[in-house]
């Protein structure tokens, strides 16, 4: 089942304000990223999106158009969770979501970046606002990473 993307941004947001301290921040750049490893081990795990929306290949890393869009009048900043609460997923993808959130968190914006730039779904979709990094690639790409 597929999850609603703000749903699953609020979430990381939730999980970065309860994380020992020395993580950076979760700013808008950084927030794309992870929703990027997030959807792609999902991809790889559980044959399915996490959520629905496309990933595209920006010149920074991937984004969620939608969510950039809507985090984007917070610059660089922090940004705060939007609710308090949590979306609830199935007790298996609760413990993907925390240690995929728990390998990529330590990483800052820019070196998730640079992880991304080297990865073959963001070099194969080419570069630019309207280049889709397909669900295939990341499904093909990151049943590569698990390691069960």
């Amino acid at each position: 089942m597929a999850y609603n993307v703000l749903d699953i941004a609020n979430k990381l947001l939730l999980c970065a304000c309860n994380t020992d301290e020395g993580s950076e921040f979760m700013s808008n750049m950084k927030l794309q990223k992870m929703l990027y490893y997030q959807q792609g081990f999902h991809l790889a795990y559980f044959d399915e999106p996490l959520f629905d929306d496309e990933i595209e290949a920006w010149m920074y890393g991937p984004a969620v158009p939608e969510m950039y869009e809507f985090f984007k009048s917070n610059g660089y900043q922090w940004i705060p969770p939007l609710y308090l609460t949590s979306v609830e997923l199935t007790d298996k993808e609760e413990t993907l979501f925390g240690e995929v959130f728990r390998t990529y968190n330590d990483y800052s914006s820019i070196g998730l970046m640079n992880l991304t730039h080297k990865e073959r779904p963001w070099k194969e979709a080419g570069v630019g606002v309207g280049h889709v990094i397909s669900k295939e690639s990341m499904k093909k790409y990151f049943n590569t990473m698990i390691t069960i």
